[in-house]
């Protein structure tokens, strides 16, 4: 095996390692999102497609698919706690992310999202 094929091999799982790590990102579980949902100053934001929503969703979540995120991300504001949650945890992961990048400071991700809550 090259020396290039191992260099190049290492830079694509050194690139799926960071894709999947929080990085800067707060984590909590859905037990902590229960606690949580009794503040007003929480706002949940669901990024599951329009379909998975509907066919079920925690009361007072706001869904803002993914894809869409960007076009609508002025719904959202900058002075409350924001919850992000998905069906496993990835597309809100991603979403948090996007939110940080866009000078959003009081991010959570929930970790297991839907396919955790009980």
């Amino acid at each position: 095996m090259s020396i290039v094929v191992i260099l190049i091999f290492a830079i694509v799982i050194m690139y799926v390692i960071k894709q999947m790590s929080p990085g800067n990102i707060r984590q909590i579980t859905t037990e902590e999102l229960k606690a949580k949902l009794r503040n007003k100053d929480l706002r949940l934001v669901d990024v599951r497609t329009e379909g998975e929503f509907s066919n079920h969703s925690i009361r007072g979540a706001i869904n803002i698919p993914l894809h869409t995120l960007s076009n609508r991300i002025d719904e959202l504001e900058h002075d409350k706690e924001i919850a992000v949650i998905c069906q496993s945890g990835m597309r809100s992961l991603k979403a948090s992310k996007q939110l940080k990048k866009n000078q959003f400071t009081n991010v959570v991700n929930v970790r297991g999202g839907m396919n955790s809550w009980k």
